[in-house]
């Protein structure tokens, strides 16, 4: 008994430190292989046209600004289409008003009656769409000058490719909370999709804030699907079903609002895990039939689910030592390895994206917060799906305003 309790132990401390030695290594020789890349941009002679999808519900506060990022690209032509999923406030008349402003733009606008959920709403949008590609963001989405370019760069030069995203980049940073998810988006999420794209030659799953499709591979898997709470992870999995590949870019730069409450920010991990959770449910036949990368991703969303399992129990076997044995057992070289390991993979990720993301020296202070935050909001997040999705396997969404803070 105390040797399972002792790999238990050593593995909720090191599975974290392996992840971290996997994902700094595959992100150092990204970097490598993406310097020694040519890469000419298209011009606008070899562009295809672009439809741009920006569903919408409740959006009056964010739709303006917007739609003026995309007013300002680069990219030479494109047409917009603004969806309104049964919004309560003014954002259908928002969204009239600038179709009127920006005549010089196609400017297309759908209107649902019943709200459906984003997948619903984007599928509306891709029925309307004339677009060789199309790019799908969300309505508080500041795309940067050249992203739409940077992706239909990505996706003219791999036939193969599907879909591409782009890297979130949080703009609001006036509280903690806000300032450690800038963290997170440069130091991890960024960092895990280059080493995956490095290593594996996929991605768990593309940022539903900013992704391309080819119009072909979007027919071929029969759109988005309503039926699944997180549906960008659900079409990145149906596209490597169909043989697709799917790509990260991260030039194509997309400024998002986060959560700055621990409610709200909860509140998404959770629907983030449980899509984990779904795509395991729905693609348990990719353990034999996948590439080998994508049988590794596969196998890590496991692992992720019994780490979190596993330190849950770890925390309450502490607590009950700590108040009645007065004895707490931690491993303090593994710990000292995971700080070491998360200040040089923090350190890689600010200095890549520090021009990009507007960083200053200062945030990298906040990296020994920063480990508690991410592995504890990932335990809670992982907790809270299995009890979701245990108790209502078949919860359908519908939208709610977000939490994008404060």
């Amino acid at each position: 008994m105390l040797v399972i309790s002792h790999l238990s132990s050593t593995f909720v401390v090191g599975y974290p430190i392996t992840l971290s030695i996997i994902w700094i290594t595959g992100c150092v020789f990204s970097a490598l292989f993406r310097h020694q890349q040519v890469r000419p941009l298209i011009t606008c002679s070899t562009s295809p046209f672009v439809s741009i999808l920006v569903p919408a519900h409740n959006e009056s506060a964010t739709l303006a600004e917007t739609v003026q990022s995309l007013i300002n690209l680069d990219y030479p032509r494109y047409e917009l289409i603004l969806i309104d999923d049964c919004s309560q406030d003014d954002t259908l008349t928002i969204m009239n008003n600038l179709q009127a402003t920006y005549s010089q733009i196609a400017i297309t606008i759908v209107t649902l009656p019943v709200n459906r959920g984003k997948a619903n709403a984007l599928n509306e949008g891709f029925k309307v769409a004339k677009g060789t590609d199309i790019v799908a963001i969300d309505a508080d989405s500041l795309l940067a000058p050249d992203a739409v370019t940077q992706l239909i760069t990505t996706l003219l030069q791999h036939p193969d490719c599907g879909a591409v995203t782009g890297k979130p980049v949080v703009r609001n940073r006036s509280t903690l909370i806000g300032r450690l998810q800038l963290l997170e988006y440069i130091g991890v999420i960024d960092l895990i999709k280059k080493a995956q794209s490095y290593l594996t030659g996929s991605i768990t799953t593309v940022s539903g804030v900013i992704v391309a499709f080819r119009r072909d591979a979007l027919k071929a898997v029969g759109g988005w699907n309503p039926a699944v709470m997180t549906e960008d992870i659900d079409i990145t999995w149906r596209l490597y079903r169909h043989n697709w590949q799917v790509a990260y870019e991260p030039r194509a730069i997309c400024w998002i609002l986060v959560p700055e409450r621990l409610r709200g920010l909860i509140k998404q991990r959770q629907r983030w895990s449980r899509g984990g959770l779904e795509v395991l449910a729905t693609n348990w036949r990719g353990f034999y039939q996948n590439p080998l990368g994508q049988r590794f991703l596969l196998l890590e969303t496991i692992v992720s689910n019994l780490w979190a399992l596993l330190t849950a129990i770890s925390i309450l076997s502490y607590t009950i030592n700590l108040i009645f044995l007065h004895d707490l057992a931690l491993n303090g070289n593994l710990l000292f390895i995971l700080l070491v390991l998360s200040t040089l993979q923090f350190t890689i990720g600010f200095v890549a994206s520090q021009v990009t993301a507007k960083l200053a020296g200062t945030e990298l202070l906040l990296v020994p917060i920063y480990v508690v935050y991410y592995w504890m909001v990932n335990l809670l997040s992982c907790l809270a799906a299995m009890e979701s999705y245990v108790v209502d396997p078949q919860r359908r969404g519908t939208w709610r305003s977000p939490d994008r803070g404060v």
